[in-house]
């Protein structure tokens, strides 16, 4: 494994494309990622409603092989992922040794002794260190495939129409008919060899397509046009933020971090404890934190939004802060503003009226159970 600490940002296969498109760019985790093409309200609405188009290829992709990469993973991360079946996919994280969230990720079950994991591109280097730390004693061979590969994601009620429909996309199987949520196919685009998942992240119905980067511009070019007639509008970060913030999903360096372990963040089903070990199970069988912020959403009227690093108050003239927003926004398709903020678990249940601090401004807000939006199956 490397460390990857570019000077500058670096461009993904797909930069010319949004250029061409004339995206305005950001830097996210080393990468210099569109963060816009149009406006963030009419890409948020355009993938609520039909099919949005992201480059998400700085995304990071880690091969696992071996007769014992099941049992590595199983050590190596906090869910039961040697008892997976092939095909399918399953959310999980890597632990430290004191139970904080070092990143997590999604691991694919390619054949019994292969997996694919992909992690975000910010903790590229973290999780290559805690896997090339964790695979000692293990039969398994890691591989990055990061700078060979570029991901696609089509996300939208439509997306499945439009993978579909985009020529080129052959031989895929399961078909896309056939592929459930959180599994994958195969296939291929124009001979290159294609790894379709449909794990999507903005809480609609979605499909990531992993792909050579040498052939990633004319898939992309493919989608676009397959899917334009149909009202799909390439999508940026912005609007990935605030879709992923409706559907209640956590993000690193927001909701979590080495200084969060799993079941404050909600996510303590995430890890399989009934495993015989793994890296952060004994700190989280030992630590007894019962005073330690819990994640909620918040919802309130009007259109002032909290944002991160805003204060939470249990009353307009408190004193004392009792949490801090991780996240919020003025949702796009809710009409009001939306938070996740970690707060003292005491004030957890749903109903609980607490206070933002909106720059000197207490804005009453309600504690919700996430998600805050759930799209019709």
């Amino acid at each position: 494994m490397t460390d990857h600490r570019p000077s500058d940002p670096r461009t993904t296969a797909l930069h010319a494309r949004h250029e061409a498109l004339g995206a305005s760019f950001t830097d996210f985790g080393g990468w210099l990622m569109p963060v816009r093409y149009t406006s963030d309200l009419a890409e948020h609405h355009a993938v609520r409603t039909v099919a949005g188009l992201f480059d998400i290829s700085h995304m990071a992709e880690f091969g696992v092989d071996g007769s014992g990469a099941g049992a590595f993973l199983d050590y190596a991360l906090a869910g039961a992922i040697s008892s997976m079946r092939v095909g399918k996919a399953k959310y999980s994280l890597v632990l430290d040794d004191s139970g904080g969230i070092v990143d997590d990720v999604i691991v694919y079950r390619i054949a019994e002794r292969r997996f694919l994991v992909i992690a975000n591109a910010g903790n590229r280097d973290a999780v290559g260190r805690a896997f090339a730390a964790r695979v000692e004693g293990f039969d398994a061979e890691l591989d990055d495939h990061t700078d060979d590969m570029s991901l696609i994601a089509v996300q939208g009620p439509i997306a499945r129409a439009v993978v579909e429909t985009t020529p080129g996309i052959v031989d895929v199987t399961p078909s896309f008919a056939d592929l459930g949520y959180y599994a994958w196919s195969s296939g291929s685009f124009d001979d290159a060899p294609l790894f379709v998942a449909r794990t999507g992240y903005t809480g609609e119905d979605g499909f990531e397509l992993l792909i050579p980067n040498a052939a990633a511009p004319a898939l992309w070019d493919a989608l676009l046009a397959a899917g334009e007639p149909l009202g799909l509008v390439p999508a940026g970060f912005a609007a990935r933020d605030t879709l992923r913030l409706e559907a209640g999903m956590p993000l690193y360096g927001h909701e979590l971090s080495r200084d969060i372990v799993p079941a404050q963040a909600g996510l303590g089903r995430v890890v399989a404890v009934d495993k015989d070990d793994f890296v952060g199970k004994s700190a989280l069988a030992a630590v007894v934190t019962p005073d330690a912020p819990v994640l909620v959403g918040l919802v309130s009227e009007g259109r002032r939004a909290g944002r991160a690093g805003y204060a939470v108050f249990d009353a307009a003239d408190g004193a004392a802060p009792v949490g801090e927003i991780t996240s919020g926004a003025l949702s796009p398709t809710l009409g009001h503003p939306i938070a996740m903020a970690f707060v003292s678990p005491s004030l957890t249940e749903p109903g609980t009226e607490l206070f933002i601090d909106v720059r000197g401004t207490r804005i009453p807000a309600t504690v919700t159970a996430l998600p805050f939006y759930r799209r019709n199956s």
